[in-house]
């Protein structure tokens, strides 16, 4: 048997096509040898400790007076509404011996395994009248005082009592507080929210 080779001698070459652009040698500096040396030079100098100070000082604030809740003002109108806190199941619950509990797509009220006992009063802390009518009708008992603005540390000094802050207005968000003071309590299987108009020169 014969093989034929079809292919022919291979010949390289090598063309010069110029320059592209300018180019640069590659240099890789110690990245964290460069950072330590700066830290030293900074703590050398004490500007390490005035930058900690600065950093410490924000901190301090932000947890003293976080940022506010956007978009709520004084209530101007009364008005009511429920919340239904009922969520979709998204896959198949089952407890430990394989039994099931929840199918998914299943809509489960949370209410109908937990109470809620206390009511939620969200308030602008930096409000005095709203601070004066949510301190005299509820007690911490009762109620729990969210702020939307203000500082909950300097009024719990203040006041010998416990108060709360709407993080990032998430709680505010979920119920659809626009108003202050505004009130969320337990309606049966649904959250009663109530946004409260406040008369001049009365706690309420």
């Amino acid at each position: 048997m014969t093989v034929v080779s079809l292919a022919g001698p291979i010949r390289s070459e090598a063309r010069d096509y110029g320059h592209a652009g300018q180019t640069f040698p590659v240099i890789e500096p110690d990245l964290l040898s460069a950072i330590e040396g700066r830290l030293r030079r900074a703590e050398a100098s004490g500007e390490l400790a005035r930058m900690n100070g600065i950093f410490a000082k924000r901190v301090e604030q932000r947890v003293r007076r976080p940022k506010p809740v956007e978009g709520i003002t004084p209530a101007r109108t009364a008005r009511s509404w429920d919340y239904d806190p009922s969520i979709a199941v998204e896959r198949d619950i089952r407890d430990q011996k394989g039994n099931l509990i929840a199918a998914a797509g299943h809509r489960v009220n949370p209410l109908d395994f937990v109470a809620i006992k206390q009511d939620l009063v969200f308030v602008d802390g930096d409000d005095a009248a709203q601070l004066s009518w949510a301190t005299s009708r509820y007690t911490d008992l009762k109620a729990k005082i969210i702020f939307v603005n203000g500082s909950p540390i300097e009024q719990m000094t203040a006041k010998k009592r416990r108060f709360y802050f709407d993080q990032e207005g998430r709680l505010s968000a979920t119920f659809g507080i626009e108003h202050t003071p505004a009130v969320v309590s337990q309606n049966g299987k649904t959250m009663r929210v109530s946004e409260v108009v406040l008369k001049p020169g009365r706690p309420g």
